[in-house]
């Protein structure tokens, strides 16, 4: 006997009711945002626990979901190995469409996209799982799983040799899940580095501002990305050269510097800062902006330009041209 319209909406406005499948997938997805954005979760192994059958699992599984609601539909082999194959189709396809909008494929557009999809897929398979008849309607077989589970590794007619040899199987198949956890989630702390780049005005690698009037404010995005496996205070600086070659000596020297800021900011592990950072230049015999990037080490006063882009943790520049 399928619902009527007054029991379908009563049922996808219960909590109670929902099908503990998609409870389970929706509570795992406030898990995920949790460890991604609670600041006591951000740096645990949580975070990759929760994340990758986010991104892997979840999204395919409640796509079969809607499309499939029946208990017949698929088998649960099915419904797993296609939950995994969908997944891996889904993500990278709505990362491609992220890729041709304004937000581009950062953590923030992702994690809301993914949660869109999943809170879509998951309202379409309560719906169609709801109006099909309660004896059609896909369920989990705790029970059938326990019982199946219980006469292949504990038979009735076992003896004890048995038992002991069961019981040692799957306390190997727990340790080897669990080392396989740890691995994963634990990963092997690999090279430390810094990453220090600068974008133009519309958050791309191209249109610096190379050429352009003297007083004029320009501006730049600074981007600074940890990958020191700890905190790290960094402060950037920003100069002005003044900077000539001489072709007899085949050298370069620096006749004059003006600093145009700096600042400092703190960043995470495995996190990335990108800052505007807006500067004026008046002198036109400037032709070289320089950024310096340093960590807990600051330059001591007093050093000549040249020394303290050699002291710098990470520099960049620029070749302008000032009218």
């Amino acid at each position: 006997m399928q619902s009527r319209p007054a029991d379908i909406a009563t049922e996808l406005l219960d909590p109670r009711i929902l099908p503990i499948d998609l409870k389970i997938a929706l509570l795992w997805i406030i898990g995920t945002v949790s460890c991604i954005y609670l600041p006591f979760l951000q740096n645990t192994p949580f975070r990759v626990a929760f994340a990758l059958p986010f991104i892997l699992f979840i999204p395919g599984y409640l796509l079969i979901a809607a499309l499939f609601p029946a208990d017949d539909d698929l088998d649960w082999i099915e419904r797993i190995a296609l939950s995994f194959g969908l997944s891996i189709a889904v993500v990278p396809l709505i990362g491609l469409g992220l890729n041709y909008t304004p937000w581009g494929i950062r953590l923030d557009p992702i994690v809301i996209s993914l949660i869109i999809f999943a809170l879509a897929m998951a309202t379409v398979a309560a719906y169609r799982r709801i109006i099909l008849p309660v004896e059609q309607r896909l369920t989990i077989p705790f029970n059938e799983v326990k019982e199946g589970v219980r006469e292949e590794l504990f038979p009735e007619k076992s003896n004890r040799l048995d038992r002991a040899l069961s019981i040692i199987l799957i306390c190997a198949i727990i340790l080897a899940i669990g080392t396989t956890i740890y691995v994963i989630v634990v990963p092997k702390e690999g090279e430390k580095f810094t990453e220090f780049y600068i974008l133009g005005e519309k958050g791309k690698a191209a249109d610096y501002p190379t050429n352009f009037q003297a007083g004029t404010e320009q501006f730049v995005i600074i981007g600074i990305g940890n990958h020191e496996y700890r905190n790290v205070t960094y402060t950037t600086q920003v100069f002005g050269f003044n900077q000539q070659f001489d072709t007899s000596t085949n050298t370069s020297s620096i006749l004059s510097s003006i600093p145009l800021g700096s600042y400092q900011i703190e960043i995470p592990h495995n996190e990335t800062v990108e800052r505007r950072f807006n500067f004026t230049i008046n002198d036109t015999e400037i032709n070289r902006i320089q950024f310096l990037l340093f960590t807990e080490d600051l330059p001591e006063p007093g050093l000549s330009p040249a020394e303290l882009v050699n002291s710098s943790y990470r520099d960049l520049h620029l070749w302008i041209r000032v009218t």
